[in-house]
């Protein structure tokens, strides 16, 4: 699954575009580097999203939606300084 799609999909971003766009404008970093939108996404790897005032970091769990549950597991969050 695409990065962009993958980002909607789980809900950490609420539309496609818009994630697309935080990949395009590196706000987005998986496994500390970072990713373009098109970045293929398998379980383990660890995201990174400096969005606003806040840094999120999240490990991908599953890669399909799952009923009443999260595609992720929340490891840190945090306001920038």
């Amino acid at each position: 699954m695409r990065l962009d799609k993958y980002l909607k999909v789980a809900r950490i971003i609420k539309r496609r575009t818009l994630a697309k766009e935080a990949a395009e404008k590196e706000k987005v970093e998986m496994n500390g580097k970072p990713a373009k939108p098109s970045h293929p996404i398998k379980v383990g790897d660890v995201l990174t999203l400096y969005l606003g005032s806040k840094i999120i970091k999240v490990k991908v769990t599953h890669l399909e939606p799952q009923k009443d549950g999260l595609m992720y597991e929340l490891l840190a969050e945090e306001k920038r300084p």
